[in-house]
């Protein structure tokens, strides 16, 4: 996989590292504690400090919480055994916050709708929203100095509750904060960012609006308006919008960290999260010893959580616990592709090269932008089989749903496999229900057809695909699963008032987790 010879020249000393990423994580603390109480309001606020009493810690943020499932995972099976189906897995057991695209993604994998159909199905509201960007800076400090990697590595992560949009946006802010690892011109990181999302897209339209309006010399007010006037059609709680406000913090914050942080919150709409992402990245840059104490000092060092079950879950109970096993991880990363900026007690040295290398976007156009969001993968003994659902696994009865199975990654130089789906009564396929497709040289092998469902019962139907492998005589069987078009329903907050009723019910959530940690009762 990797080229193990020849490890890379570039070096980023251990110990500013260390400080990078500490900081990353106080700026994420500081940013998601400043914004909470505002979240969800559309009128501009006016932040200028915490409005909370804190009492020395800070405020619950599942921005946070989530990457701690994240590291575990990786700690538990190794960065690049990481799949989009094994995060779901840890998702489904650690993963308790039931908001919105959180809900759907469990929802949809109970169902047997792994990722990325957890992400791309029944969510039509928040699969542009922001529950995955916020989560990006795991990704980041894995691989410092590696956008590409770090981009790649969130797309597997955000297409487990979004799609499109959503994705772009954690792949966007995780290659931005992974550059910042060596880079700490804005508009250079900003630069970086764009490259690795399809330029056509509303991320980046919404990131270049805020980048016009601040060289055309617009006031923060107006800048802002422009940004929420181009999201209008998406909605509140969505990425483009926000992540125009994340890059109006920076920009008009002119590298100030209490000025960048409170404009973000200033902006309104998912302020914890807007705040958390400028302070994260700030901190990157910055390093912890570089993030004014008077931020520090009311919030602490320790970690809050409400969004995970902590049972079987080793939650850090500090900051810096936490950037202990992030280096240690990094440095294990390391060691598997030596490919990575290397983390050495030497000065970090980078060459002008590779930085001008970090902002193409071939690398992650090719391994994210193309990838589908309807294909469920499965393991084989003897390779991987892909079943790729056009326009996802919906079906109506006498209808076609037109399917696309690909066999990938096969362990032997030549060799024909027999699939065969067993249709249910009254059920049919063109040309036919069974195959037989030769792959050669582990190269990808690819067969089409149509099912055409017959009567449907149920919500969800569960068809047996069989694969036999020439000479074996034990065949491997999968289960596709198929939805009933209209039957399913997971965006219970649609029928409840919308986007300020989840802000409402969100804020009561971390009240009663900020007073169970002071051991008083919340109402």
């Amino acid at each position: 996989m990797f080229d193990v010879t020849t490890p890379s020249p570039q070096i980023l000393n251990l110990d500013s590292y260390r400080d990078k990423v500490l900081g990353c994580w106080t700026g994420k603390n500081i940013g998601g504690t400043l914004g909470a109480p505002f979240e969800g309001r559309r009128e501009m606020n006016a932040a200028t400090f915490y409005v909370q009493d804190l009492r020395g810690a800070p405020a619950p943020n599942d921005d946070l919480d989530l990457q701690l499932v994240w590291l575990q995972a990786a700690e538990e099976n190794g960065l690049y055994h990481l799949t989009p189906r094994l995060l779901g897995e840890y998702w489904m057991n650690f993963i308790v916050g039931p908001w919105n695209e959180y809900g759907v993604c469990k929802a949809n994998i109970a169902n047997g709708l792994y990722p990325p159909l957890s992400g791309s199905c029944n969510n039509d509201i928040w699969k542009f929203s922001n529950g995955a960007w916020i989560r990006s800076e795991i990704w980041a400090c894995l691989f410092p100095g590696s956008p590409d990697e770090a981009a790649v590595f969130a797309s597997l992560d955000a297409c487990c509750d979004h799609c499109g949009e959503g994705i772009y946006a954690e792949v966007f802010t995780a290659a931005l904060q992974s550059a910042a690892f060596v880079l700490s011109d804005i508009r250079q990181l900003i630069k970086v960012g764009l490259a690795k999302i399809p330029p056509d897209c509303r991320i980046a339209r919404s990131v270049r609006l805020a980048c016009e309006q601040f060289d055309r010399g617009a006031e923060f007010a107006a800048a802002r308006a422009a940004v929420v006037k181009d999201s209008e059609d998406l909605g509140w709680f969505q990425a483009p919008g926000n992540l125009g406000f994340v890059i109006l913090g920076l920009l008009y914050g002119r590298g100030d960290f209490g000025t960048s942080i409170c404009l973000a919150t200033n902006c309104g709409d998912d302020t914890d999260c807007t705040a958390a992402t400028v302070g994260a990245l700030l901190g990157i840059i910055s390093g912890r010893s570089g993030i004014p104490k008077k931020w520090i000092e009311p919030i602490g060092e320790s970690i809050k959580t409400v969004a995970i079950n902590p049972f079987g879950l080793d939650v850090p109970g500090t900051l810096g616990d936490l950037t202990a096993r992030v280096v240690k991880l990094a440095l294990a990363a390391q060691r598997e592709n030596p490919t990575l900026p290397r983390l050495a007690a030497e000065p970090t040295a980078v060459t002008a090269d590779y930085l001008e290398q970090i902002t193409g976007h071939d690398a992650v156009a090719k391994r994210v932008w193309g990838q589908s969001p309807y294909a469920l993968v499965f393991d084989l003994p003897y390779g991987r089989l892909a079943i790729d659902y056009e326009n996802g696994p919906g079906i109506t009865a006498g209808v076609e749903k037109r399917l696309a199975v690909e066999l990938m990654g096969m362990r032997f130089a030549e060799g024909v496999v027999q699939v065969a789906f067993k249709l249910p009564d009254g059920w049919r396929a063109l040309p036919g229900a069974a195959a037989s497709i030769n792959c050669i040289d582990g190269t990808a092998a690819r067969w089409e057809l149509a099912i055409i469902p017959g009567a449907l019962a149920d919500a969800f139907t569960y068809i047996p695909l069989e694969l036999r492998l020439a000479g074996r005589f034990n065949p491997v069987t999968v289960q596709l699963p198929f939805q009933t078009a209209g039957s399913v329903n997971h965006n219970p907050y649609q029928h409840r008032g919308g986007f300020l009723d989840y802000a409402d019910r969100k804020k009561r959530r971390l009240a009663r987790a900020m007073a169970a940690n002071e051991g008083i009762t919340a109402p």
